[in-house]
């Protein structure tokens, strides 16, 4: 090239340059403010990040301390522990996690907009029980009485969800005033969420009530649809209508305590399964309570290792029926040397003591034990034995926990009070729940196994998968004094000599070991390892019902 076409050249060149050039020197022109409004904008980002964990660890520290110091203050001053102090004790150390702990209500009547605490009167979440999964909520009297809002029912329904889904057992610490009267009917619509869930949720997770406070009105129907209730002596109550409102209709003067306590309630009305001095006694018996329970209706009950041989043989057993068939003796004494370290969660036990119910171990595995009491009614059937019975036989058939049964039963109790009662409906409930259950069913005959009452405690013809007698076993359609004077009225003389007659000739187990209907007579000392033993082959016990969308028990 030339030296003028060299130069002609690098101009077009260099005015390309310019060209592409000039937009990257607009840019930068601008990159100075750009930068100071990014930086603005990181610092105001900052700041508020600043600001919202500030906001938060206060709500925390708000929920944590519910309806403040002079509240709690109070709540101790009366025996009793906080919400958050009562899932410390119950739950392992360090294993609560909460849920919802920043959700308040919503109301907006009486002023409430102004009175908001996070958390809203319930602490709700999940921990562990001796390793074991829970959820759970605690009621939190210090927070408006611990009355119950639409929030709050939210949150309840919530836990209980997530447990029916993880195939948890839910248990409620309940100490409320009832329903948060500001937010009238969204209260009311909070309970029946509640116990919809409740009902939903039966035979499907084990659902636990401990009362440690109030529980009235329609608040008491949630926990008298769960498994189990339990109280506290002195500090819970329960009841439908106050003494107010009973004074107010009926003229009666009666205290929370008379009304509604837990004496009341294990005593008198079978509400309450069992009651206990104070907050510690309770939630450290409703941890040994537990240990019994599987998670769910798909799992079998957990077993754990014993140091207890199942071939211990009790000679106490050889000699604790008494000579004379109409002498008491204490069922009791039985089942505590047939279970495993003699550990028996007695259910119940204030109340229809004429039956016994609970649970204990046998090699191990967990075992719903029913007997009937000769201490009490000489162990005769009743109206509330027969409640009490089929409830905890029910439970146990709807979360595989096999029963064992010991009976020394001479009837259904006689008398115009049981007739009048409607002993027959009740009583046709026991005889209803031992024929639906498809657990192993184990039976002892000790020794009285008269009339109806015989095929009603778990006989090998309500589909006992083995019956067993002592030789003390009497098994007739009734005693022997009252069978011959029906059978030799027209012989009045002689009623001495065939009473005899009939005691030799049926006052024992033959008769029914001849037809089959105990599968055994065996050893008093040897009933432990005969159950423990069946218990393990029948661990894998199946059976095939019709097809039937529910039963009708009558209730």
């Amino acid at each position: 090239l030339s030296s003028a076409e060299y130069l002609m050249m690098l101009a077009h060149f260099g005015r390309a340059l310019v060209r592409r050039a000039a937009p990257m020197a607009a840019s930068l022109r601008f990159s100075a403010p750009r930068a100071l409004a990014t930086y603005a904008s990181a610092t105001s980002t900052f700041h508020l990040k600043s600001h919202n964990t500030e906001m938060l660890k206060d709500a925390r520290a708000r929920a944590l301390l519910g309806g403040g110091q002079k509240k709690i203050d109070a709540q101790h001053s009366k025996g009793k522990l906080t919400a958050r102090e009562r899932i410390d004790l119950l739950l392992d150390e360090g294993s609560f996690r909460e849920t919802d702990q920043l959700v308040e209500h919503r109301c907006t009547e009486f002023g409430m907009q102004k009175k908001t605490i996070p958390g809203d009167g319930v602490v709700t979440g999940y921990g562990k029980i001796n390793g074991r999964p829970v959820y759970l909520f605690s009621q939190d009297f210090t927070v408006f009485g611990g009355s119950l809002s639409e929030m709050y029912a939210k949150k309840i329904c919530k836990v209980m969800d997530m447990a029916a889904r993880a195939g948890v057992p839910v248990i409620g610490l309940n100490d409320s005033g009832g329903a948060r009267i500001q937010e009238g009917i969204d209260s009311l619509g909070g309970y029946a969420d509640i116990f919809l869930r409740n009902v939903d949720y039966s035979g499907v997770v084990p659902q636990l009530s401990l009362i440690m406070g109030p529980c009235a009105g329609g608040a008491v129907y949630s926990p008298a649809m769960t498994d189990f209730i339990f109280m506290v002596k002195d500090s819970s109550y329960m009841f439908v209508t106050g003494p107010d409102v009973v004074k107010t209709v009926t003229n009666e003067v009666v205290t929370q305590e008379e009304l509604g306590g837990a004496k009341t309630h294990t005593h008198k009305s079978g509400v309450a399964h069992n009651a206990f001095e104070n907050d510690i006694e309770a939630l450290r018996e409703l941890r040994r309570f537990y240990s019994f329970l599987p998670l769910n209706n798909s799992e079998k009950p957990p077993v754990l290792p014993t140091e207890d041989p199942i071939n211990r043989e009790p000679v106490l057993l050889d000699h604790i029926i008494p000579d004379d068939s109409n002498m008491p003796y204490n069922m009791k004494d039985i089942i505590d040397k047939v279970v495993d370290n003699e550990d028996f969660f007695e259910i119940m036990p204030d109340f229809a003591k004429n039956i016994i119910v609970g649970f204990g171990r046998m090699g191990g595995k967990p075992v719903g034990v029913v007997g009937n009491q000769p201490k009490e009614l000489a162990g005769c059937l009743d109206i509330d034995s027969s409640v009490k019975g089929s409830r905890f036989v029910r439970f146990c058939d709807a979360f595989n926990i096999p029963i064992v049964t010991f009976v020394d039963v001479p009837g259904f109790l006689p008398g115009t009070d049981q007739e009048f009662g409607g002993i027959i409906r009740q009583g046709a409930k026991l005889l209803y729940a031992y024929a639906e259950a498809t657990v192993p069913k184990i039976t002892v005959i000790t020794r009285k196994a008269y009339g109806g009452a015989y095929d009603v405690m778990s006989s090998k013809h309500l589909r006992g998968d083995v019956n067993y007698a002592w030789p003390s076993a009497e098994v007739a359609v009734m005693g022997a004094k009252g069978a011959v004077e029906i059978l030799y009225r027209k012989d009045p003389d002689n009623l001495a000599q065939h009473e005899e007659e009939y005691l030799k000739a049926f006052a024992n187990p033959l008769v029914a070991a001849r037809r089959g209907f105990v599968d055994d007579v065996i050893r008093p000392k040897t009933t432990r390892q005969r159950i423990c033993e069946d218990l393990e082959i029948l661990a894998n016990k199946k059976v095939d019902l019709p097809h039937k969308k529910h039963g009708n028990i009558p209730l």
